[in-house]
């Protein structure tokens, strides 16, 4: 008999074990993390995620499982990544970019996608409107594109002599085309003529300096492109070895030497991202999710970078910067 009743209690503790580890198992949401780039060059961005999902009451490994992939700048290896992300069924993809986006709107019409930095969601065909998105895309706008204009008139206020500038920039990249026609219109406003450089891999950047130094530009400004930004520190050192002037895609560039960066606090939009991960995960459709713009904008100067290339930041502007690296 008592055999039978330890038996018994041991089968009652091995069933409710498994229950209670197959219960765990299905409060794991799956989450997965889209990246043209690289994890170094994602890196803060990456932290500034997690620390929203945290905040939330998510952790890696007790109530989420994250699912990372990087194309580390190869934006054919973007596709084949979205691809996986479906086939694994996870309950949301998080985009860090335009190209990511692309590549998960392409890969599914129904797992809920949530842009983390989308340029220009409308213009790119990603949602119907910010207020209604409609289909299965929401996130967040960084606003890139009205940005621009902005952009130019610093580096005009740095460089008085600002005749003739590069930009950086990649067709194929949803929003660039845009933040290129504003560009243009404030070029007009300050007498700059603009010399656009187009760059699809790695090997274009040499060539693009080779033509900034030809057409003797006195700055440029660098769109947000998966391929610059995996290549950052390259394009900062080339910037620097040249003497020239710029103003950069996002503030990780302006920590690893770039001169200057004014937009919108990107690890802020990341960090928000997290709330839409929160509100899928607890049933509500991104369709009727707003997509939002930025509520935290910055201007980071990096005076050693300044001292460097012989550029003396004028007083009202050092004034206007959120953050000086001296």
């Amino acid at each position: 008999m008592l055999r039978k009743i330890i038996n018994w209690l041991l089968a009652i503790f091995l069933l409710t074990t498994v229950s209670m580890a197959e219960a765990q198992q299905k409060k794991l949401a799956r989450i997965g993390f889209l990246s043209a780039t690289s994890p170094s060059s994602l890196s803060a961005r990456a932290e500034a995620f997690r620390q929203g999902l945290r905040e939330l009451g998510y952790v890696e490994g007790q109530n989420i499982v994250i699912e990372w992939r990087f194309a580390q700048g190869k934006p054919d290896q973007v596709p084949r990544n979205a691809a996986e992300l479906v086939r694994l069924k996870v309950d949301v993809i998080v985009t860090g970019g335009s190209t990511d986006t692309r590549a998960a709107k392409a890969a599914t019409s129904t797992i809920p996608i949530v842009m983390a930095q989308e340029s220009d969601p409308v213009g790119s065909g990603f949602v119907a409107s910010l207020a209604q998105p409609g289909g299965n895309m929401t996130g967040l706008s960084t606003l890139s594109p009205e940005l621009s204009g902005k952009q130019l008139e610093l580096l005009k206020e740095v460089v008085p002599k600002l005749s003739r500038v590069a930009i950086l920039g990649n067709s194929t990249e949803p929003g660039n085309a845009q933040s290129l026609r504003e560009t243009q219109l404030a070029a007009g406003g300050f007498g700059v003529q603009l010399q656009y450089l187009e760059v699809q891999s790695p090997d274009d950047i040499e060539t693009a300096f080779s033509a900034i130094k030809k057409e003797r530009a006195n700055a440029f400004i660098v769109l947000r492109n998966p391929v610059t930004g995996t290549h950052r520190k390259h394009i900062v050192d080339i910037a620097a070895k040249s003497r020239l002037p710029a103003i950069y895609a996002n503030r990780e560039w302006v920590d690893l030497g770039g001169l200057m960066f004014y937009g919108a606090n990107i690890p802020d939009n990341w960090r928000r991202a997290a709330t839409y991960v929160d509100k899928i995960l607890k049933g509500a459709k991104p369709a009727n999710l707003p997509v939002e713009q930025p509520t935290k904008f910055e201007f980071i100067i990096n005076l050693k970078a300044a001292k460097h290339i012989g550029v003396t930041i004028p007083p009202n502007v050092l004034a206007r910067a959120d953050k000086v690296i001296r």
